[in-house]
């Protein structure tokens, strides 16, 4: 059995140290960039993954997926797919059984991407299935990861425009410490295993 908690309160996650990607943030917005980021990323076994959507603040409005996250230890693609839609190198990607993509809620992006262009989930593991084998009942990633790392990510871009014309560096940041922060607890549960 774990040590990990089963729940944290928000009161305790606020008065944790914040943490966030340090890694190389790579922004994608051709069709020929996003061929040179998948083939970087078809070497690796694993990849944190994450997808932003425009908010939408009318009943009835919903918006495409605008961005895809992949992510190493050290480097996140940023994919616009606002920009690129999804190109048959990414399908590839996503549809590829050697590659572990490691997200949170995977059930959603999918549908989200697949609104986008149909394919075949290939190697997606979803962490919130996973964290219950360690005792953790928590759903949303901060408080996952506050649980497992006792630090704090912050969640302030979430409901920013994810197809304004330019990223800000707030949301970059963002966005990779999502796909990045999946990577991080998969990796520390399987090493507490």
């Amino acid at each position: 059995m774990s040590n990990y908690s089963a729940h944290i309160e928000k009161s305790e996650i606020s008065g944790m140290p914040t943490v966030a990607f340090e890694g190389r943030i790579i922004t994608i917005d051709t069709v020929a960039d996003t061929d040179k980021a998948v083939k970087a990323l078809s070497n690796e076994t694993f990849l944190g993954i994450d997808t932003e959507t425009r908010p939408s603040f009318r009943k009835g409005v919903q918006h495409e997926v605008s961005l895809i996250q992949l992510s190493t230890a050290d480097t996140c693609f940023l994919i616009r797919l606002n920009r690129v839609g999804i190109p048959d190198s990414l399908i590839s990607l996503l549809e590829n059984q050697e590659i572990t993509k490691i997200g949170l809620s995977l059930h959603d992006d999918y549908q989200a991407l697949c609104r986008r262009r149909e394919f075949k989930a290939g190697g997606f593991f979803d962490l919130q299935k996973h964290v219950g084998e360690f005792g953790i009942e928590e759903k949303s990633l901060q408080k996952i990861f506050a649980i497992v790392f006792g630090k704090r990510i912050s969640k302030s871009q979430q409901l920013t425009n994810w197809e304004n014309d330019v990223l800000t560096d707030k949301q970059k940041l963002y966005a990779a410490t999502d796909a990045w922060a999946c990577l991080e607890i998969y990796n520390r549960l399987e090493q507490t295993k």
